[in-house]
């Protein structure tokens, strides 16, 4: 029974965003100078420092501020210079990946992070985050089915404005700037979350964790109700709205329910623990 618990939260913690096949204005994910702003502005407020130079970068991994990203069976890092980036957008980088990579059977492929100002390429924006460690490129999915879930859940996340994400002509690829303050203060709840349910699978009791799995997806439901503002600042009074991902949850069993309330946010899940103990578009 314990077993059979703990199967039972983990396929609801790991559950995919269904894919399905984003509409013309859905897919557009189009750049803006007041999202370059944006951007801009909570790298300032987070001060952070925009890197001048790879010594800089160099000397920012020593101090653990900025945290290596290898390839592995979900990810591949491609021929990227370098591959740090602040311990949020790791984050960020290495659950997307995990869950790319189950919902569509590739590998996430990311080909830029940090980037120090005298490595910029001449199209960057002068607004650009790279130097700062906050965004990340990911290559443009060859496949309509892979590019719907991916633009799916960027568009999603940036509704809750979590990030920013551009999609990118010249060359193809998406750019996506993580606002850390936001994205870590949304991602602690969630790992408070899972843990409830760990434990009550942990403790092997199958008609406690369909309790609590019951009892989150209601939560969240009423979450849902409240309005969202995506555009305020991350230091202005903290996260408004919640999560949505409910929409069939009350003709659907408790599991499926979790999944759906936790399915986006399972993105955020792994390594958070890091991001905790720091506590701390056009876009090249």
């Amino acid at each position: 029974m314990k077993s059979r618990a703990r199967a039972a939260v983990v396929l609801a913690l790991l559950s995919s965003l269904p894919i399905a096949e984003a509409s013309a204005d859905e897919a557009r994910l189009g750049g803006s100078m007041s999202s370059m702003r944006r951007q801009h502005r909570v790298a300032r407020a987070n001060d952070y420092t925009f890197l001048r130079t790879p010594a800089q970068i160099r000397e920012f991994v020593r101090k653990d501020r900025l945290e290596p990203l290898v390839s592995n069976e979900n990810l591949h890092v491609n021929r990227v210079s370098f591959p740090y980036a602040r311990p949020e957008v790791k984050l960020f980088v290495e659950r997307l990946a995990a869950q790319y990579r189950e919902a569509t059977g590739e590998r996430l492929v990311v080909t830029s992070l940090t980037r120090p100002l005298s490595r910029q390429p001449r199209n960057a924006h002068q607004l650009s985050v790279h130097p700062a460690g906050m965004a990340v490129d990911l290559r443009v999915p060859r496949t309509s089915k892979a590019r719907a879930w991916l633009e799916s859940v960027l568009l999603q996340l940036e509704g809750r404005g979590l990030l920013d994400a551009t999609r990118e002509r010249r060359p193809p690829h998406y750019h996506v700037a993580v606002f850390p303050d936001k994205y870590r203060s949304y991602a602690e709840r969630l790992m408070e979350r899972e843990e409830i349910l760990a434990s009550a699978a942990d403790a092997g009791d199958e008609a406690e964790v369909q309790s609590k799995v019951a009892s989150q997806a209601e939560n969240a439901r009423v979450a849902s109700l409240e309005p969202s503002d995506s555009s305020h600042s991350m230091h202005e009074g903290g996260e408004r709205g919640g999560i949505t991902e409910l929409a069939e949850a009350e003709r659907a069993s408790p599991f499926r329910a979790v999944a759906g309330t936790i399915g986006l946010a399972g993105l955020l899940l792994t390594g958070v623990g890091v991001a905790r103990r720091r506590g701390r578009r056009r876009t090249d």
